[in-house]
């Protein structure tokens, strides 16, 4: 139903399960929910307790099925040191409660967009004010990137903040030497065109047949239903507009292996891991400036582009067709592996829960 719902949360637990014994929990208020259940698998070693409320309109009786499955959770979970909360508001308000009561200390990862303008508008004044609480009181916030903390600061967020990237995993994404024939280009995301700008992507496609001709454009991530109007109204000749629905990440990696470039073309983005994953497999990389390639140190294989500039990706991609950027696979992956690989983001985590550890003794 949500097959990336709590990708990037589910990396970092495995990530860290290498140095600890991890043990998720979750909670969701579920429609198809008759019953108040528990369920549980061990998946790549990490400890999966995922609650289902039966789903009510009514804000407290809500709160009080949430707080008694945490309650049964926790004692199926048993002992443990520290919490790792993915999920500021409203998970946060637990860990909140077991440092009042037990004095346990907790951390927390933000991926969010939703703190970054226009979109933290949207936050209400509760979840806000809520939120400035439980940041203050967490012994570390660790969000993907640099622009993400600016954007939690500026929103008033303040604590005590250390950047943690995400992971990539560079056992699965690594060269290949296997290219497509034809000029292929790749993107993957949601498909969401408010978020991802699909449809200004789709349009550069039809502006490139004047100049390329016979390409392929990958959209990876799901279907092409909100853009078979458009597609159809572009009337392409030559190029070849594909969707491919969400892939696992060995399927992802060879379509970043094969491809010519990687296309990132968002409005905004707090981190954006294909990005480096498509660099970690040697593919050449162009993004706007959002993102995580734009806080890294300036190399040959990513280039970034304005917001919205259609005309820029446009020039970037017809270049790397015309004088394709000479790469060097093999560099670019141990780029990445010194940056966001499992031991890398491990071993940072680890640092950040015996230093919480300490300060709380």
């Amino acid at each position: 139903m949500l097959p990336t719902n709590g990708d990037f949360i589910q990396r970092h637990a495995e990530a860290v399960c290498s140095q600890h014994n991890v043990s998720v929990l979750h909670i969701i208020s579920d429609k198809n929910t008759q019953k108040n259940r528990i369920d549980f698998q061990t998946i790549n070693n990490v400890k999966t307790y995922i609650g289902y409320l039966k789903f009510t309109k009514n804000s407290l009786l809500k709160l009080l099925r949430y707080f008694k499955i945490y309650k049964d959770i926790l004692r199926k979970i048993g002992a443990f040191d520290v919490i790792h909360v993915n999920t500021l508001f409203p998970f946060g308000l637990f860990a909140i409660h077991q440092k009042v009561i037990y004095k346990k200390p907790f951390i927390i990862s933000e991926h969010w967009t939703g703190y970054q303008k226009p979109q933290s508008k949207q936050v209400s004044f509760i979840e806000k004010h809520i939120s400035k609480i439980i940041v203050k009181k967490a012994s570390f916030v660790c969000p993907v990137s640099n622009n993400l903390k600016k954007s939690m600061c500026d929103f008033g967020l303040k604590g005590n903040y250390v950047l943690v990237p995400n992971v990539v995993d560079t056992s699965i994404f690594k060269p290949s030497k296997k290219k497509e024939n034809n000029f292929t280009i790749v993107h993957v995301s949601s498909l969401k065109d408010k978020h991802k700008n699909i449809s200004g992507m789709i349009k550069v496609a039809k502006e490139l047949e004047t100049t390329i001709k016979n390409f392929t454009w990958y959209f990876i991530g799901g279907t092409s239903e909100n853009y078979e109007k458009l597609i159809s109204d572009l009337q392409f000749k030559t190029a070849k507009i594909k969707f491919i629905n969400h892939l696992s990440q060995k399927e992802l990696a060879t379509h970043l292996q094969e491809a010519t470039i990687c296309v990132s073309f968002s409005n905004y983005e707090t981190f954006g891991v294909v990005m480096p994953e498509a660099i970690a497999c040697g593919t050449y990389v162009t993004s706007t400036k959002t993102g995580i390639l734009t806080e890294l140190t300036p190399q040959d294989f990513f280039s970034i582009i304005p917001l919205k500039d259609k005309v820029s990706l446009a020039k970037e991609i017809i270049k790397q067709h015309k004088n394709p950027t000479i790469l060097y696979p093999e560099k670019m992956h141990l780029y990445i592996k010194k940056a966001f690989s499992q031991e890398v983001i491990s071993d940072a985590f680890s640092n950040l829960y015996f230093k919480s550890l300490n300060n709380n003794s």
